[in-house]
């Protein structure tokens, strides 16, 4: 397993808990892992090899595995059972081969993880705390490399798409693109050569994607359906928002393996939770990190730079343990969606779009075994098919902008976006980019997913930025990293408007930066490649 790892962290962490605890076993003749002396011979085993690994190349691995034992709690994992796996089975009478797995894993972690919680999390609590005393803090690389521009410059201002969860346009006043008209027409071309037949685009349906937009842009709900409304609508949720920001942090910080105190306050809150409280909790935080992450996102985006104008598209994202039921007529709904968002980037003049999200063909699987839909061979079909009217209405879409630059970020799953199919990370295009997030001194994250089509790497790792409200936020994942390029694309844009997406991508990559640890990993240089465009532009003598 090891050996199949593409990360140099994976390379000798893969397996590692469960390798001490055999070889502990072996000494010991002990298997009774709740035992006394099992737990302190584990406790001091774990310790020495944890301290005997690099710590420059496995820290983050060591920090993600110390939060998540902090956070397992036997309620904990009964809550996930009750509200994912129970509800499927009850419907589906079976399991899929990905299901199944994971009832193995709850076995193995009601019958190892939680009797070695405590050895665990001590042991890799000394580990840190020494390896942070010993080295010195990590350098910020991203400071030196920064460009910021000026008023005083008198630019070209550049239309930035965020599309995105949403952005509160209060927070950006002086940075907001604004709709000159009332009213759009939209003619959705969802193939190459104008055909919409294949996808059974009815009449009725391209009527209902005419309507009018909003100030700043336009935005859509979960079921493709036009709306109103720059930035997700909380309703009676809104109250509870400044006591979920810390917990937000600390849930975002988990899932993109980050160690800090937020992810630690709630690691504790969350392994306190009774079985029957997992379920809204999890919600919750859903639904408010949602709400937040296109401001966020905006903000780093439009950074140091007074020529972005945000023009906000608004997603909305399903935030429930059990999302809704793919179907057939839904994504022929959200390839209409995908097109008028994009019809309206070419009208508006937008030459840059960010797009911090993503999905895969194995998400449209699970939510069809999650919704009881038929059995392994008939959700496989279903979901290609499902998939397929997704990837290739968006890829067109993307396609017949060519004068738009397309940014998205990677993800956070820690896997190939080529070999998962993720989209759209995984999009081959003249005028798209996929991101990867390192952190603040350059090395590569945990969390980040990878792939050949990762061409740039930028910092992902404790990002401040605005969230709603004006308040500032540090958030980490490729979703922090891809507005980065966003950012310096746009800056491109703003210093030479005569710049095509071709160019701008030359421009990135001639900035790019091989780091000393590991040479799949480029380094975004916002400095270099605006340096490389003033050199385009001094005249010859």
């Amino acid at each position: 397993m090891r050996d199949l790892e593409d990360k140099p962290a994976l390379k000798l962490t893969t397996g590692f808990m469960a390798e001490v605890r055999l070889d502990v076993e072996d000494q010991t003749k002990q298997t009774n892992l709740s035992d006394p002396a099992f737990q302190q011979a584990y406790q001091k085993e774990l310790t020495a090899r944890a301290n005997a690994l690099p710590w420059d190349i496995v820290q983050d691995e060591l920090k993600q595995m110390k939060g998540g034992f902090e956070m397992v709690s036997r309620n904990l994992i009964l809550g996930e059972v009750q509200s994912e796996i129970e509800p499927t089975v009850k419907q589906t009478g079976s399991l899929s081969n990905e299901l199944a797995a994971a009832v193995i894993g709850i076995r193995s972690s009601l019958e190892v993880s939680i009797p070695l919680k405590q050895p665990i999390v001590a042991a890799l609590t000394d580990v840190v705390h020494a390896q942070n005393l010993a080295q010195a803090a990590k350098p910020d690389i991203w400071k030196d490399r920064a460009v910021v521009l000026t008023e005083d410059q008198k630019l070209t201002p550049v239309v930035i798409g965020i599309w995105d969860s949403g952005v509160d346009p209060k927070v950006y006043p002086k940075q907001l693109f604004t709709d000159p008209s009332v009213r759009m027409v939209v003619r959705p071309q969802v193939t190459t050569d104008g055909k919409t037949a294949d996808l059974n685009l009815t009449p009725e349906m391209l009527a209902k994607a005419t309507q009018n937009s909003d100030p700043h842009g336009l935005a859509f709900d979960l079921h493709s359906n036009r709306v109103h409304g720059e930035l997700y609508p909380l309703g009676t949720a809104a109250g509870r928002y400044p006591e979920m920001i810390s917990l937000i942090k600390g849930f975002r910080d988990i899932d993109a393996s980050v160690d800090s105190p937020e992810a630690a306050a709630l690691n504790a809150k969350m392994s306190k939770l009774s079985p029957e409280e997992v379920k809204p909790f999890i919600e919750n935080l859903e639904l408010f990190s949602n709400y937040l992450h296109g401001t966020h996102v905006a903000g780093i985006a439009s950074e140091g730079n007074p020529y972005a104008r945000l023009l906000i598209a608004r997603l909305t994202f399903d935030y429930h343990v059990i999302p809704e039921k793919p179907t057939v007529e839904q994504a022929r709904k959200d390839v209409i969606a995908d097109q008028t968002y994009v019809d309206y980037f070419k009208q508006h003049g937008v030459r840059v779009v960010n797009m911090s999200w993503g999905g895969s063909l194995k998400d449209v699987e699970d939510a069809l075994e999650k919704n009881g839909v038929g059995n392994a061979d008939e959700r496989k079909k279903q979901a290609r098919e499902i998939f397929d009217i997704g990837k290739e209405g968006l890829y067109n879409a993307l396609k017949g902008a060519p004068d738009i630059l397309f940014i998205a970020s990677a993800g956070n799953s820690n896997n190939d976006v080529n070999f998962d199919e993720m989209v759209p990370s995984s999009f081959d295009l003249p005028n798209f980019v996929t991101v990867g997030a390192v952190d603040q001194a350059g090395d590569e994250t945990s969390f980040t997913s990878f792939g050949k089509n990762v061409i740039a790497y930028a910092d992902g790792f404790e990002v401040e930025s605005y969230i709603p409200g004006g308040g500032r936020l540090k958030l980490s994942g490729t979703s922090m990293a891809s507005p980065e390029v966003t950012n310096l694309a746009a800056k491109l844009f703003a210093i030479d408007p005569t710049l095509k997406p071709a160019d701008v991508i030359e421009l990135i990559k001639g900035g790019l930066e091989t780091t000393s640890k590991d040479k799949r990993i480029l380094l975004l240089n916002p400095s270099k490649s605006v340096d490389l465009l003033k050199a385009r532009l001094t005249p010859k003598t």
